[in-house]
């Protein structure tokens, strides 16, 4: 299933208690902080072997990570995606291996293998084997991909031929969370932070989401903010209180049946 046109979404869950982290490693120790997984089915399969799934997703429970679960999870509830897993362990530097750098040359999360374009060969998770697929990485990236090839009835974008203002307007939000929210909250540039919230409080004036006419649409554009501002604890901030916008748009993403199930993955 493929389309020609690129496309956005976004969403989250419950938060992990407000340990306070901050810093450039604060959201690593947040993917090895305890969470509300036990007692939540889990919606996808662990890559243990090979598999007839058509993705694969190396990821773990960071914001970025989250990004491409959440927008999977929505994909499965719509279209019936199914998808595999493969927790990737930060405390072996897993991620630096050469089996991993093949697939994502930054060395970082989340990498996603899409089984169904065989147009390269790839090494599986260990390196010991390798199978037909096409890797893409960085998180907004993929989000793009799964809206350009899986999202074929444009539930959580815009068509770029059709709605191009509203396409362009999903782009710019995404790059703005992409460049800035993502970056200054992970590296703990905590006024910077607050600031970047301020402009999306603005933005929510009046509206639910971030990208499309009158109150929006729900697209991937808030499917790549959502996580990292859901996280904002570990950034050191205590409360949305300040942006009452933004704290009433968390609350809508987190109700989400696809962003709670999502949030658990790996």
């Amino acid at each position: 299933m493929t389309s020609s046109i690129l496309l956005p979404s976004l969403q989250l869950a419950r938060r992990p208690s407000p340990v306070r982290l901050t810093g450039p490693h604060a959201f690593r120790k947040l993917a090895a902080t305890p969470s509300a997984r036990s007692g939540c089915l889990k919606s996808y399969s662990t890559a243990t072997s090979p598999s007839s799934k058509p993705l694969l997703l190396y990821t773990a429970g960071t914001p970025n990570g989250r990004k491409a679960s959440i927008y999977l999870e929505e994909l499965k509830a719509q279209y019936g995606l199914a998808y595999d897993v493969h927790r990737v362990d930060f405390k072996t530097a897993e991620q630096k291996r050469p089996w991993y750098l093949a697939l994502n040359p930054n060395g970082r999360i989340p990498t996603l293998v899409d089984r169904n374009r065989p147009s390269r060969t790839l090494p599986t998770a260990g390196g010991a084997a390798q199978e037909k697929g096409f890797a893409v990485f960085e998180s907004a990236a993929i989000l793009l991909y799964l809206a350009q090839h899986y999202d074929t009835q444009r539930k959580f974008a815009f068509d770029a031929r059709q709605r191009p203002e509203e396409w362009s307007e999903m782009l710019q939000w995404m790059f703005f969370a992409h460049g800035g929210i993502g970056p200054m909250q992970g590296q703990g540039y905590l006024e910077e932070t607050k600031r970047l919230y301020g402009v999306l409080n603005v933005r929510l004036a009046g509206r639910e989401w971030l990208a499309g006419p009158g109150q929006g649409k729900y697209s991937i554009a808030d499917i790549n903010a959502f996580p990292w501002v859901n996280a904002y604890s570990f950034a050191g901030i205590e409360t949305l209180d300040e942006w009452p916008n933004v704290k009433a748009w968390i609350e809508r993403l987190s109700e989400r049946p696809a962003v709670k199930a999502g949030l658990q993955v790996p």
